[in-house]
Formats: C-alpha cells, sequence, structure tokens
C-alpha cells in the first residue's frame, strides 16, 4: 500500500461518520429552537446559534465534546449585570431551564462557563450563552469567584483555518485532526485550539502545503520538527484570526521530538519498501486508527 492511500486511509478513519454528525445537527436544532423560542420569541432551529470549539473549526476527531455557542438578547446581560451577587450563575440557570424543556430526561450540570448537556451515546453538549459585542467578539458568564463576564471571537478563528485549509488543498484540516490524534495516543499536554493555532502557522511556510497524501509522511516529521523547535519558555501563542491568547498546558516539545525521530525512522522503512515496518512506526505514533 503506497504512503498515499495509507494517509487518505487514515485521516478517513478519523473523521466523524455521517449518522454521528446527523444526530448532533439534530439535538443542536433542538436546542436552538427551544432557545430561540423562550429568548427570541421565534421557533428558528438555526437563528442566534453558532458551532465553536473544535466543531465549530471542523477540525475535530471524536465527538465526545460539542461546543455552542447561543446569541441571548443584550436585554438579559443588563438583567444579569446588574445583580448584586454573581448574575452570571443566575443567567446560566435560566438557559438550563430552558435546556430542559427539550432535554427533560437528560442530567444537566452548569460548569462554571457552560450548560453541560451529556447524552447516553457519549456526546456532550457544552452550551455557552453570549451576548454579541459591537466588534462581533461575544461576552459569556463565567460563574466562577463571585462571578464575571468573559470574552471570546471564535468567527475570525473559524474563517481563518476554513481559508487557509482551502488554500493547501485540505492539509490543514487534515493535520489538525492527525495531530489530535496523536496528543490523545501520547497524551500530549496540548488544547485543540493550540493545535490548530501551530499547525495553522506552520502549514503556511510549508513547501509541499498544496501537495496531496503522498506528502503527509513529510508532513508528520516536519510538523513534529516544527513542534520541538518551539521557544519552551513561551506560555502563550495568538490564535489565527482573533489573535487571542491560546495558553500553553505543559511541555508539548519531548514527546515532539520522540515521534519527529519515529516519523523518520517509518520514512526511511517507506523507502525501502519495508511496509510492515514502517507501518509499525506510524502505528507507534498515531495508534490503531492508522
Amino acid at each position: 500500500m503506497s504512503v498515499s492511500t495509507k494517509f487518505q486511509n487514515f485521516c478517513s478513519n478519523i473523521r466523524i461518520k455521517s449518522n454521528v454528525a446527523g444526530d448532533i445537527s439534530y439535538r443542536y436544532k433542538r436546542m436552538t429552537k427551544q432557545l430561540n423560542k423562550d429568548f427570541w420569541d421565534t421557533e428558528s432551529d438555526t437563528s442566534h446559534s453558532l458551532y465553536v470549539g473544535s466543531y465549530g473549526r471542523d477540525t475535530e476527531v471524536g465527538v465526545s465534546d460539542i461546543d455552542m455557542l447561543f446569541q441571548l438578547p443584550y436585554s438579559k446581560y443588563q438583567q444579569y449585570n446588574g445583580y448584586a451577587g454573581n448574575g452570571q450563575s443566575a443567567l446560566l440557570q435560566e438557559v438550563k431551564k430552558s435546556i430542559e424543556k427539550t432535554y427533560s430526561v437528560t442530567k444537566l450540570g452548569a460548569d462554571g462557563q457552560v450548560i453541560v448537556v451529556p447524552f447516553t451515546d457519549g456526546i456532550v453538549f457544552e452550551v455557552v450563552p453570549a451576548f454579541v459585542n459591537k466588534d462581533g467578539s461575544f461576552t459569556y458568564p463565567d460563574t466562577n469567584d463571585g462571578g464575571k463576564w468573559r470574552s471570546t471571537n471564535p468567527k475570525p478563528e473559524i474563517e481563518a483555518i476554513r481559508k487557509v485549509n482551502s488554500e493547501t488543498n485540505d492539509n490543514l484540516k487534515n493535520l489538525c485532526r492527525m495531530m489530535r490524534v496523536w496528543r490523545d495516543k501520547w497524551d500530549v499536554p496540548m488544547g485543540g485550539l493550540l493545535i490548530d493555532t501551530l499547525a495553522y502557522q506552520f502549514i503556511k511556510g510549508w513547501e509541499y502545503r498544496t501537495s496531496s497524501y503522498t506528502y503527509y509522511d513529510w508532513m508528520t516529521r516536519d510538523f513534529f520538527d516544527y513542534l520541538k523547535n518551539q521557544d519552551s519558555t513561551k506560555s502563550y501563542w495568538l490564535a489565527p484570526g482573533s489573535g487571542q491568547y491560546v495558553w500553553r498546558k505543559g511541555n508539548f516539545e519531548y514527546k515532539a521530538t520522540r515521534c519527529c525521530n519515529i516519523a523518520k525512522e517509518a520514512i526511511d522503512y517507506e523507502v525501502q519498501k519495508m511496509s510492515y515496518s514502517a507501518d509499525s512506526k506510524w502505528r507507534e505514533i498515531y495508534g490503531s486508527k492508522f
């Protein structure tokens, strides 16, 4: 089997299946319709909602957490901002009660900044109630430490990833997904947005950024080389599009170094037509999904 076919199959294996995506969409629309009914007096199942996080950027590999932002009327911000104590918590409780009308048998939990909606098939929605700002960013509640407001700006991030992915023959999103599989296999302390940020920065300057799956062995090797050469004292990077801080969770350079060396061994085996040995090395990096 060629390198191209191996990586094409791998990338296909880690995509969300269409029936699962259908279930996610169905639940998303049901919750959106109920929230719109309660907060906007409409029954739209799409207005005021937005997929955010890895699912919104289309760089996810698992479906355990689906991040969903729902825009509330500004009057709600005025109402809860005026509370003497932790209006943010009261706001989350009101949104929670609305969602419970749709999923009355589902256990819900308010987790600081989100409404957690778990389903029996392992999919968990995390709903963020938010208010749109004049610049298109969003303000959302944080109930911790007595309550405060935070800001996020997911739309420019989604668009920046989409644009560069289009310019790189879909290679950016595939790289982001592959690196999530590596992160989970090797227990690397990296959040999804940091993976996407570094992959975005790397691929814009990578020589073969518009090439096909044939170069994915080199893309693996070269991206690990890029990761291992990051400044280990650096604590944050700037997210594509929004420029928001993306914080380091821990040291990822050491494991990137190890896997860069393993990738080089795999490539050597590919050159020698020792496919079984090459595959064992790729699986050492990516696990059984390869």
